[in-house]
């Protein structure tokens, strides 16, 4: 593994306890612990949805930039798919929870855009990625 992937993927491990805090909070919340947050079912369950799209995009971002060492990429694609990964799961999850913020709320505000832009930044990091990770070594294609 290359030592900036190391790095990233420490980074990375690191946002982990925020999430692991969030599920924590959302746990209070949906129990009724915190009553003078009165959400409506749409908030709790854009709430959920950011939360679980957060741990699960985040654990995405780690493989891929384990995977991005061993793809044909240049030195331009390779930090737009180290980066691009980690950016869509903070811009997916954020924009569940960024929809979903003001009192009473049944339907997306405006920032549900977020959510939408970080799908189009996840969904080109995984085609830019899996073409990469296909595409043979300059010897293998010699030698087919």
């Amino acid at each position: 593994m290359k030592r900036i992937t190391r790095i990233l993927c420490g980074i990375t491990l690191l946002t982990m306890p925020s999430i692991e805090f969030g599920g924590y909070f959302l746990l209070q919340v949906l129990s009724g612990e915190v009553a003078e947050l009165a959400l409506t079912n749409f908030q709790q369950a854009m709430f959920r949805a950011g939360h679980a799209h957060a741990g699960v995009l985040v654990i995405l971002s780690l493989i891929a930039l384990i995977l991005s060492d061993h793809a044909r990429l240049n030195t331009f694609w390779v930090w737009v798919v180290r980066m691009g990964f980690p950016t869509a799961a903070l811009m997916v999850s954020g924009g569940f929870f960024a929809s979903a913020i003001g009192e009473g709320l049944t339907a997306p505000n405006e920032w549900v855009g977020l959510l939408y832009a970080g799908i189009f930044l996840l969904a080109f990091c995984m085609v830019v990625l899996g073409v990469a990770l296909m595409r043979p070594a300059a010897e293998e294609a010699q030698n087919s």
